[in-house]
């Protein structure tokens, strides 16, 4: 029986690959006062950024309950002994803890073990997506947890906003508060490192601040995997992925857009590059 991976909305892997590798996907819950999405299931993507921008009531998230991890873990224990959890980092978020104490709820002899990423979106999707591929190919868990630890220095991102405000508002800011104090008509450009949010640069236009995204991926001597990641900017999205077809075959490049719950901390305007490669 082959492994079985699950992760989280975060990790904004495109619909059709989640269905084409079997992955399993927990939502991440998104609140607007009174009300509770799950993401990517209950509200569409344009429908939450309209209501970021219209609504008074500001958004914000939280960890489903450990049941809802249990009933997935058990769910899959039916059809395997092997499963293999790869969580948002948990500097970011209560996901990998949650994820860990739910293993206890689990009745039965499966081996369930849980990774925290250190990182999220597509650099998080990218060890997703080649764990489950491992798990398609025959590879046993022990194997798979081989490629997974290989792979996640290897994966990393650079995120252009608009604005640092949400980050701030949300919490996640980590040492890219610093940037605050001059980000007057400027765009922050972050990374994660060690699971944080990280500075990576400023600009002073939105054009400028895609320039230090492309010349992040343009960095790689060789490059395996390359995601474009917008949230509500298809444009920027589409000329991004044309101008980096120029170093990495564009047809191979993943175009996903981030989930909700990473635009209630990111704000409308984030565009972002994932690579898993060498540099």
């Amino acid at each position: 029986m082959p492994v079985k991976i699950v992760t989280d909305s975060v990790a904004d892997i495109p619909a059709e690959v989640i269905k084409e590798l079997g992955i399993s996907v927990i939502p991440v819950l998104l609140r607007f006062g009174e009300e509770t999405y799950r993401d990517g299931i209950d509200i569409t993507t344009d429908e939450f950024y309209e209501k970021l921008v219209n609504s008074k009531v500001k958004p914000s998230t939280s960890v489903p309950s450990m049941d809802i991890f249990a009933r997935t873990y058990a769910k899959l224990a039916e059809e395997t002994d092997e499963i293999l959890v790869i969580m948002l980092s948990s500097k970011l978020s209560g996901l990998y803890n949650a994820a860990l104490q739910s293993v206890e709820l689990v009745e039965g002899g499966s081996r369930i073990e849980i990774i925290d990423s250190g990182c999220a979106v597509m650099a998080q999707g990218f060890v997703v997506i080649r764990a489950a591929q491992a798990a398609l190919a025959g590879a046993s868990l022990d194997e798979i947890l081989e490629i997974v630890r290989r792979d996640l220095p290897r994966a990393e991102i650079r995120a252009a906003f608009d604005t640092l405000e949400y980050l701030k508002r949300g919490g996640r800011i980590g040492r890219a508060a610093a940037l605050m104090g001059s980000m007057l008509k400027v765009n922050p450009v972050i990374t994660l490192k060690d699971g944080v949010v990280e500075p990576a640069g400023r600009a002073r236009s939105r054009a400028k601040a895609i320039d230090i995204l492309y010349d992040f991926a343009a960095g790689y001597s060789h490059i395996e995997e390359m995601a474009v990641e917008g949230a509500a900017c298809p444009e920027d999205v589409d000329n991004l992925v044309e101008r980096l077809g120029a170093i990495f075959p564009k047809e191979r490049i993943y175009r996903s857009r981030t989930t909700p719950v990473i635009g209630a901390h990111t704000g409308p305007g984030l565009i972002l590059v994932a690579v898993l490669g060498d540099k």
